[in-house]
């Protein structure tokens, strides 16, 4: 078998079970991350006031996902800000520093 290999998995989402064509490679990702959606929408669910169906359990779940999914990709983006920021200050300091000393002959 050979990682390029196509194989069919078996996962339960909200108690139902579906099969999906991955990569030999990808399998343990793809099951952990369907072990990460099947809590998702099991958590959806039960806080639920109310029955919900399949559809209205995975549409609320992709939305929160996408919810979270985007703020970390706002707070990255704010953090890669700041360290940008910081890195220039730095370099910024570093020629000051250079700029002052006197060269040295080889």
């Amino acid at each position: 078998m050979n990682d390029d290999e196509m194989i069919s998995v078996a996962v339960r989402l909200a108690g139902y079970e579906y099969r999906f064509a991955c990569a030999t490679v990808e399998r343990e990702e793809l099951l952990e991350a369907a072990d990460h959606l099947d809590q998702r929408m099991r958590e959806v669910r039960d806080r639920s006031g109310k029955p919900l169906n399949l559809e209205a359990i995975a549409v609320m779940t992709a939305l929160n996902l996408s919810h979270e999914l985007l703020r970390l990709q706002r707070q990255r983006a704010e953090a890669d800000a700041v360290v940008n920021r910081q890195v220039q200050d730095l370099l910024q300091i570093v020629d000051d520093v250079l700029s002052k000393t006197e060269p040295v002959e080889v």
